[in-house]
């Protein structure tokens, strides 16, 4: 017991970890566009029940770990295509018809929950179990342990190699080069002949798609099934933990770490020592408005009246972007 509880705990936390660190940098992109995703939850529902749809219809054809690997990424493809569909259509509404994004990815996302949840419940429900729950999926079509007991899979060593690719993207590319300055100084950006309004889709997109990659984590990974609430408030805490690193991804990491802690910490004196539901709730909230109030991102803060010129130079130049005079 002395050393099975140390890795159950130590893994299990870092599974949390990947999840959130997937969803966090899916917030992040779109706060680098100077856009909000309030429908992460969705996004994760969204995709965990298509890559869970995928597994449990391939089940019966599966005959060793080779099939079971193909299953898998066709898998992780359909999260990923589900959360940027979401995500996708969000953006195609603002850069039309200049939706507020805040707004329609959170009611899409409220639309989403419901019929998931009615999808769990009737179609994907193990009719031999008392849970909520599809069936177990197969050992061949559950992620691979790396610290068994616990959940923790190969989830984390995804999870951080997307965000140091991103930060790559970010720092090496002509693409992410552009794509940073559309986020950092609008008006600086078209100056130089390109177009913000061109990253929406985009972005909004992506971010969408690392939710539902989330997702995918959370029901191949962690639980080995699709069951009902499985997102958990995960979507909510990405928002927090972007918020967290600020302008640097690579800060996802060990922000992930870091709050999948605390709040390991807010539930076990739950369990252990009678801390009141309410209590956990409150400084879980006090958690985020701390992450909200101390590293909210200048590019997705509202302004006064256009930027101007001058302002947008400026902006660019404290972003390292442009030099200065």
């Amino acid at each position: 017991m002395p050393d099975f509880l140390p890795v159950w705990v130590t893994g299990n936390l870092l599974d949390s970890a990947a999840v959130l660190m997937t969803a966090a940098l899916g917030a992040f992109i779109t706060f680098r566009m100077g856009l909000f995703n309030f429908g992460g939850e969705g996004q994760m529902y969204a995709g965990g029940l298509v890559s869970s749809a995928v597994i449990l219809g391939a089940a019966p054809y599966v005959r060793g770990p080779v099939d079971g690997a193909v299953v898998l990424c066709a898998a992780l493809a359909a999260a990923a295509g589900a959360g940027a569909l979401l995500g996708g259509v969000c953006g195609f509404l603002k850069k039309r018809t200049g939706a507020d994004e805040l707004l329609t990815t959170f009611l899409l996302s409220a639309s989403v929950a419901p019929l998931c949840d009615a999808l769990i419940g009737g179609v994907f429900r193990d009719r031999g179990g008392n849970l909520l729950a599809s069936a177990k999926f197969p050992a061949w079509l559950v992620l691979p342990k790396i610290l068994p007991p616990s959940n923790l899979s190969v989830s984390f060593i995804i999870a951080p190699l997307c965000i140091v690719l991103f930060a790559v993207f970010l720092a090496r590319t002509a693409a992410g080069y552009r794509f940073f300055v559309a986020g950092a100084a609008p008006e600086f950006a078209r100056f130089g002949r390109i177009d913000p309004r061109q990253m929406i889709v985009p972005a909004l997109a992506a971010g969408a798609a690392l939710h539902g990659l989330a997702g995918f984590f959370l029901c191949a990974g962690s639980s080995g099934r699709l069951h009902l609430g499985f997102p958990g408030g995960m979507g909510w805490n990405a928002i927090a933990a972007a918020l967290l690193a600020g302008k640097r991804p690579l800060l996802l990491i060990p922000v992930a770490v870091l709050f999948c802690a605390a709040l390991a910490v807010s539930d076990n004196a739950l369990l252990l020592y009678g801390l009141r539901l309410e209590t956990k709730r409150f400084s879980e909230a006090g958690l985020l408005l701390l992450a909200a109030s101390i590293r909210m991102p200048t590019a997705a803060m509202p302004t006064a009246s256009r930027p101007t010129a001058l302002g947008s130079l400026q902006a660019a130049r404290k972003e390292g972007i442009a030099p200065g005079v």
